[in-house]
C-alpha cells in the first residue's frame, strides 16, 4: 500500500472543500471495500478524507411519511431500525443478506452504494480490465465469467454490481441525496449506477467531489408486502449469483403497486421496468407473474458459462411474487 495523506473534516461543506483542494482524493467512511482495494493496489489515493464521523448518522421520518437515512448510518443499524423493519422489510432483509455481521457493523449506507465490483479481473493488477485500466480489454469475456452479467453488459465490461442494499432501494423507488461544489441534488437509486457501455470505469453518476449525504425512501405503510431473496454459493459472506427485491400490493385480486429489481445480473441493480409495466393493473396470478418475468429476462444475453443465471433469477422472482400475493378467495 502506498502512503497517503489523511484529513478528518467536521462538516459536509468542509469535506467537499477538502476534496476540491486535493484532486484525486477519496472519501472514506467504513472502509470495508476501499481499504481492501488500496491493499491490492487497485486504488491509490493521495489523500483520504474521513467522512465516517460526519453528523449523517440519523434515520428520520419526514412530515409526509418518507424516511431519510443518513449516509453514515451503519448497515446493521439500518437493518434493525423499527421503521425499516415495519415499512420496508425488503430493505432490512437485503441488508442482512449482505457480508457478515462484523462488516455490517462497519459498512455505511453511502459506502454500500459506492462499493466496487468484486470481479477478480478488476482486483488483479496482472489481468486486463477496462474498468481498472481503460483500453486494456476485458479479461473476463473469454476467461472465467460464471459470476458475471447477463443483462446490460457491453464488449468492454461484463462485471456485476455487488450491493444487496441497492437492489432493494431500487425496487422501493428510493433516491440518493448528494452534495458537491455545485450544491445538493438527488438521483433515483435505479438511475444512480451506470451500465458499462464504452466507459466501464464510471460506476455511477456521481460527479467528482460529490458526497452522498443520505437516501430518501418514499412514504410507505406498515404491512405493504415486500421481500428480498438471494442465491449464492454459500449461506453467508458471499455475493449474489442472482437476487430479487419485490414490493407488491394487491387490491381485489389486481396488482396496484409493484417494484421489482434484480441483483447479480448486471453492472447495476436491474430495475425490471418491462415486468412492472406488464403486472401493474393485471390479475395477481401465477400465470401473470410468469409472463411478466419472462418478458424481462428474455432480454438477457448470457455468456458461455453463466446462462444458469437466467432460470435462477426467474425462479427467485416467481417464488417471491407468489409468496407475497394474497391467496385467492375461496367460495
Amino acid at each position: 500500500m502506498k502512503g497517503f495523506g489523511y484529513l478528518r473534516p467536521t462538516g459536509v461543506e468542509e469535506a467537499v472543500e477538502a476534496y476540491a483542494a486535493h484532486p484525486g482524493a477519496h472519501y472514506l467512511a467504513g472502509g470495508t471495500n476501499l481499504v481492501d482495494l488500496m491493499k491490492l493496489g487497485v486504488e491509490s489515493p493521495g489523500v483520504l478524507i474521513d467522512v465516517g464521523r460526519l453528523p449523517l448518522d440519523w434515520v428520520e421520518e419526514l412530515p409526509d411519511g418518507a424516511l431519510r437515512v443518513g449516509a453514515t448510518v451503519r448497515n446493521s443499524d439500518l437493518a434493525a431500525h423499527p421503521l425499516v423493519r415495519d415499512r420496508y422489510p425488503v430493505l432490512s432483509q437485503a441488508l442482512l443478506a449482505g457480508a457478515s455481521g462484523q462488516l455490517r457493523n462497519a459498512a455505511t449506507t453511502g459506502g454500500n452504494l459506492l462499493q466496487r465490483t468484486r470481479c477478480p479481473y478488476f482486483q488483479d493488477l496482472g489481468k486486463p480490465c477496462n474498468k481498472r485500466q481503460p483500453g486494456s480489454g476485458c479479461g473476463a469475456r473469454d476467461g472465467v465469467h460464471r459470476d458475471h452479467a447477463v443483462l446490460g453488459h457491453s464488449p468492454h465490461c461484463i462485471a456485476t454490481h455487488p450491493s444487496d442494499m441497492a437492489v432493494a432501494l431500487a425496487a422501493l423507488d428510493a433516491r440518493v441525496e448528494l452534495y458537491g461544489a455545485e450544491g445538493g441534488r438527488s438521483i433515483p437509486v435505479a438511475d444512480f449506477h451506470r451500465l458499462p457501455g464504452v466507459r466501464p470505469e464510471r460506476d455511477s453518476e456521481i460527479r467528482p467531489g460529490e458526497l452522498i449525504t443520505g437516501v430518501l425512501l418514499p412514504a410507505a405503510r406498515a404491512g405493504v408486502p415486500s421481500a428480498y431473496r438471494k442465491a449464492r454459493d454459500r449461506a453467508s459472506y458471499a455475493f449474489a449469483l442472482a437476487s430479487v427485491a419485490v414490493v407488491l400490493r394487491v387490491a381485489d385480486g389486481v396488482v396496484d403497486q409493484v417494484g421489482l429489481a434484480f441483483g447479480g445480473l448486471a453492472h447495476r441493480p436491474w430495475r425490471a421496468h418491462h415486468a412492472e409495466t406488464a403486472l401493474l393493473g393485471a390479475a395477481a396470478t401465477p400465470a401473470a407473474f410468469e409472463g411478466a418475468v419472462a418478458l424481462e429476462l428474455d432480454r438477457a444475453e448470457p455468456l458461455r458459462d453463466n446462462a444458469y443465471k437466467v432460470p435462477l433469477a426467474r425462479n427467485l422472482a416467481l417464488d417471491v411474487l407468489n409468496r407475497l400475493a394474497p391467496a385467492p378467495a375461496t367460495a
